[in-house]
């Protein structure tokens, strides 16, 4: 278990100035003046879980949206307020906000030159699951994630010999499938987790994730609830119907390396761990990342 942390961190400094190679050129940015809608309609149509928020006449970084901010908007943080007080409870004026109101506008991001070893822990150190790319003038010329990372992970294969069991967080926050999206996005926030398994009679039914909640918004499905155009009837809708149903699962003793291929071929975030029928645990892509980089010799 010693050897692939140290070889994990050779292989990332080899990888000096080739960050953007491994992250990919390929980048969608947003302005700022775009609407909460706009933006959420952008990220499900592109399957990204991040957009940077740049100036549209100079490239340059202003902010980032993620699929947790939408979580926060949509009941579980601050900017939840925006609709509840701002918008008198109106969730079809306030979605029409500039993503200005509900954007993370302190970005960590990584020079365009820097390594990946940097990279990857600033995301540790800072519990982020993306960084944007820049050049010297704060141009986005890229983004890196945690699933690029853990795509890099099993093609070089440098976790032998580490278990599930190893790296797995053992704590899992669950939620019943009648349990309410307000619900759930407040335990989200509170709790800091981007996914939580659904659980009915002590069986994993399904998982639901920050994602999930940004699709929810994005492809219009909060449209078939409205009536009046009030939060509530947005909210108030359990998390079954949002969920996902057929789910990936591991075992504690699955080598790390069939996890990291798992999440990579499959394009998954996690993967809840069942032991004798039960759910004993998750591992994130952030598990897998952090744990790596973690544990030392």
């Amino acid at each position: 278990m010693d050897r692939g942390p140290v070889e994990f961190k050779t292989r990332l400094s080899d990888q000096e100035s080739e960050i953007i190679r491994i992250a990919g050129k390929d980048v969608v940015t947003i302005p700022r003046t775009i609407t909460i809608i706009g933006a959420a309609k952008t990220m499900t149509n592109y399957g990204f879980r991040r957009l940077p928020v740049t100036n549209p006449g100079n490239n340059k970084l202003e902010g980032i949206l993620t699929s947790m901010d939408i979580v926060r908007f949509m009941g579980g943080g601050e900017s939840f307020k925006l609709i509840k007080n701002g918008h008198y409870g109106n969730f079809l004026s306030a979605i029409n906000e500039s993503v200005n109101q509900i954007m993370e506008s302190k970005v960590i991001s990584v020079d365009e030159k820097g390594s990946l070893e940097d990279a990857v822990n600033k995301m540790v150190s800072s519990g982020i699951g993306g960084i944007p790319i820049v050049d010297n003038e704060n141009r986005v010329k890229g983004i890196i994630t945690e699933r690029d990372i853990v795509s890099l992970i099993s093609k070089i294969d440098i976790v032998k010999g580490i278990k599930v069991k190893d790296i797995m967080t053992k704590k899992v926050i669950t939620i019943p499938p009648d349990s309410s999206i307000m619900n759930l996005t407040t335990t989200m926030v509170e709790q800091g987790f981007r996914r939580l398994p659904i659980i009915e009679d002590g069986i994993l039914v399904g998982i639901v994730t920050a994602t999930d909640v940004l699709r929810y918004l994005g492809n219009g499905g909060v449209f078939d609830k409205l009536v009046t155009g009030d939060i509530n009837e947005v909210l108030d809708v359990p998390v079954s119907e949002i969920m996902v149903s057929d789910v990936e699962t591991g075992n504690s003793q699955d080598p790390l390396t069939d996890i990291a291929k798992t999440m990579a071929n499959e394009n998954i975030g996690s993967i809840p761990i069942i032991d004798n029928n039960n759910l004993e645990g998750i591992v994130t892509e952030n598990d897998l990342v952090r744990s790596i980089i973690e544990v030392q010799e």
